[in-house]
């Protein structure tokens, strides 16, 4: 898949083990294969920031595991129960691949796709206030 690519995030990814590379390049694509206008940066000094139209998702890797943070609070639907944590944050929730484990990544990319219309549609803040 070809996207453009922030060399900043490209840094970040190669710094990881083998193992945690493969993890966040798989989301990677799948961010991007979600729509092709998101765009990476780098917030908060050194993390990885998927956007469009506001934040989709951000990378954050542990020793056992990477933290794939999906912004959309609990409006998202998990009916593959995906999701690990931060089951009652309003602003974000956690994926957690542990190092052996696979991206859950046809449920991933549904969330995606989901995150996207709904930061288009105004984000999750204005969405949870509509009745």
């Amino acid at each position: 898949m070809s996207y453009p690519k922030d060399p900043r995030v490209d840094a970040f990814i190669a710094a990881l083990p083998g193992w945690q590379q493969a993890v966040c390049r798989e989301v990677r694509d799948l961010v991007h294969a979600a729509d092709p206008a998101v765009e990476e940066t780098i917030k908060r000094t050194d993390r990885p920031y998927f956007v469009l139209a506001g934040n989709i998702c951000a990378f954050q890797a542990a020793r056992t595991h990477v933290n794939i943070f999906l912004y959309d609070g609990a409006i998202v639907p998990d009916p593959d129960a995906i999701i690990t944590g931060g089951h009652d944050n309003k602003t974000a929730r956690t994926v957690a691949v542990h190092e052996g484990g696979s991206v859950p990544a046809t449920p991933l990319l549904a969330m995606f796709r989901q995150i996207i219309a709904n930061n288009r549609a105004g984000g999750w803040r204005r969405l949870k206030a509509s009745p």
